[in-house]
C-alpha cells in the first residue's frame, strides 16, 4: 500500500524491520521535504515488493555501471518524474538509501546517490570504492553520502 512521506510527523511506518528505523525514516522525511519545497511533489513511497520495476531499474544500473550488488533487502522504493528528471528511491532494511537522478533529455545529469542513515556502518559493497561526505539535517541527523554519474542509457 502506497505512503505518503510526513516529514512534519515522521514515522517508521514501513521501516520496522530495520536496525535504524528511527534514523531511516528521518532520512526519509527529509528527502520528502526536499521534493515538496523545490518541486512541490509528495514523496509517496510503497512497499519495495510492490515496486518491483523500479528496484530492478535501480539494481540494473548499479550491476551495469558499477559491479555493485547491494546486499540488505529493500523494503521501500518509489518513482516519478519532475522537470524532466525521472527520479527513483529504494530505502533498504540496513538503512541505506539509493536514488537515481535521470535526466530525460540526452546530455542531462544522471547520478547515482548513496545516502546512510546515521547510525549505519557503510555496507561492505560500497566501503572500498565510495567516499562518503557528511550533511546535517534536522530530520535525519547525520547523513553520509556519495555519488556516481552514470554513463549509458537506461
Amino acid at each position: 500500500m502506497a505512503y505518503a512521506v510526513d516529514f512534519k510527523d515522521v514515522s517508521v511506518v514501513g521501516l520496522e524491520s530495520s536496525p535504524v528505523p528511527e534514523a531511516l525514516a528521518g532520512l526519509r522525511a527529509n528527502e520528502a521535504r526536499y521534493f515538496k519545497n523545490k518541486y512541490d511533489h509528495v514523496f509517496t513511497v510503497e512497499p519495495a515488493d510492490e515496486a518491483t520495476s523500479t528496484v530492478d531499474w535501480v539494481h540494473r544500473i548499479l550491476k551495469e555501471e558499477r559491479g555493485l550488488v547491494i546486499g540488505s533487502r529493500p523494503l521501500e522504493a518509489t518513482e516519478f518524474e519532475v522537470d524532466g528528471i525521472r527520479m527513483a528511491y529504494v530505502f533498504y532494511e540496513s538503512g541505506l538509501s539509493i536514488n537515481v537522478m535521470y535526466a530525460l533529455d540526452d546530455g542531462g545529469k544522471r547520478a547515482v546517490g548513496f545516502k546512510l542513515s546515521d547510525g549505519m556502518e557503510i555496507p561492505e559493497e560500497l566501503a572500498s570504492t565510495f567516499k562518503f561526505a557528511r550533511q546535517k539535517s534536522k530530520l535525519a541527523g547525520t547523513i553520509r553520502g556519495s555519488y556516481f554519474v552514470i554513463k549509458n542509457t537506461y
